[in-house]
């Protein structure tokens, strides 16, 4: 077989493997840049010969030219917004930009499904799942964008919502059925009213969903947009779009078993329970004791003549964005001889992998930071251990108490360190509202303070020594 066709397959199949390459590659801090390269020159490949398509030849030049002007908008708002967003929102561009890729593969479906392209069997009831699915993946994301920008500031919850849920999934899973078994010929009222009812679907399930479960939601949705793109590209006889959704939504299928594991949740609880608050004032203690405040002079020496310390960074150390004032601490304690690790819960910030970026973006040696399995051996032979705005997954309510929500997690040992100092903003519980008992430990110290502000107190403290 030969002619253009054999070209356009063989060109889509190298853009396969670039992006399995590039998948792979990221898969690792040390490669994670070049990964990214890699698949970014597959998906110039794809482009461009999906641009040079025949059938694409035969639109005209209007149609033609309004293509080119949709991409040049749409990759150069990407570019400069990609240039402009600080790495602390990294989550929220991220859940934003997944919800693109969510309602194009929706937007494609509608057009299949309001077309006059005569698809039927398998491809209409691929498009139609891939309709639902991007939909629900499209407004789902831009839900928890809002959640992760603090636009949305509290889990909104009402009686029998997951009997809503289930009605919103079975009604438009009906419509669904309807529209294949009218062969693609259903009315446009059915089609509008199937994929509004989808949309309802995922900013309802979503809604719901406390703060801290957002890192498995967003490779759920993640796994959700690849799989939709998939069907798609099945609908289209795309086989680039075919296998890089497959891919897409293989490695977000997985990463969100990993984070779903790392919490000891399945995804069922994480998407129908009710963990995750507001992080609004704790009363009296669970635990009975009292939080012990330490004058940040103390805790600089503390560090400044311990033999190991390790940090332990979360969500605040984002919102602050302290990361750089971290290292530098950091790099004043390992000058003195200190031996200086981080430890990395799979599940801290607000998406996976949250902690490595902004540490490496502060130039933190990847050799020494470390995963929870890797770490929490360590703890008991640390002089101390330095928590910046981590919370549940330093919790060891998590190992004591059954009838907590978190009770059998992994967590990070910080508990058993000879001494904890804490930097927290305020005594309040947190973004997922529940009590933290390292912060009332006999060996735990808390540091009331901004982020960055405090670490910055710390070096100056430490360089008087």
């Amino acid at each position: 077989m030969g002619g253009p066709g054999a070209f356009i397959n063989l060109a889509y199949f190298a853009t396969a493997a670039l992006f399995i390459v590039g998948l792979k590659r990221m898969s690792s801090p040390k490669t994670a840049k070049s990964g990214i390269l890699w698949a970014g020159i597959g998906m110039v490949v794809a482009t461009l010969v999906t641009l040079g398509h025949p059938q694409l030849g035969e639109m005209g030049f209007f149609k033609y030219f309004f293509l080119l002007l949709a991409i040049a908008i749409g990759g150069g708002a990407a570019w400069i917004s990609g240039k402009r967003v600080a790495m602390t929102d990294m989550p929220q561009m991220i859940a934003l930009y997944n919800g693109m890729g969510g309602g194009a593969a929706g937007a494609i479906a509608a057009v299949e499904l309001g077309g006059k392209e005569g698809h039927a069997g398998i491809a209409l009831a691929l498009a139609v799942l891939g309709g639902i699915i991007g939909s629900v993946s499209f407004s789902g994301s831009l839900i928890a964008f809002g959640k992760l920008q603090e636009l949305i500031k509290k889990p909104v919850r009402f009686p029998n919502q997951h009997w809503l849920n289930l009605g919103l999934f079975a009604i438009t899973l009906l419509l669904g059925l309807h529209i294949v078994s009218q062969g693609g010929e259903a009315s446009g009222f059915v089609i509008v009213l199937f994929f509004l009812l989808a949309l309802a679907l995922g900013v309802s399930m979503t809604l719901p969903i406390g703060g801290a479960d957002m890192p498995v939601v967003i490779s759920l949705y993640n796994a959700l947009t690849g799989l939709a793109v998939a069907f798609e590209g099945y609908v289209l006889n795309n086989a680039a779009m075919i296998i890089a959704g497959t891919v897409v939504g293989a490695a977000g299928t997985l990463l969100t078993q990993l984070m779903a594991r790392a919490m000891n949740r399945p995804i069922s609880n994480v998407l129908f329970s009710n963990f995750g608050g507001t992080g609004e004032a704790a009363g009296p203690t669970e635990s009975g004791g009292s939080l012990k405040p330490m004058d940040p002079s103390d805790a600089a020496v503390l560090m400044a003549y311990a033999n190991k310390v390790i940090i332990v960074p979360g969500y605040g150390m984002a919102v602050a964005q302290a990361q750089h004032k971290v290292w530098e601490l950091c790099q004043l304690l390992i000058a003195r001889g200190v031996t200086v690790k981080f430890a990395i819960h799979p599940v801290a910030g607000r998406m996976p992998g949250h902690m490595n970026v902004l540490l490496a973006e502060a130039g933190v040696p990847y050799d020494i930071i470390y995963d929870l399995e890797e770490i929490n051996s360590e703890f008991p032979s640390a002089d101390a251990a330095l928590v910046i705005g981590a919370n549940d997954v330093v919790n060891p309510m998590a190992r004591t108490n059954p009838e907590s929500p978190i009770y059998g997690m992994p967590i990070l040992n910080v508990d058993q360190a000879k001494n904890v100092l804490v930097i927290k903003r305020g005594k309040g519980t947190g973004f997922s509202g529940i009590e933290n008992a390292l912060f009332t430990l006999d060996n735990t110290r808390m540091l009331y303070g901004d982020g960055q502000e405090m670490a910055a107190q710390l070096i100056a403290m430490i360089k008087e020594q």
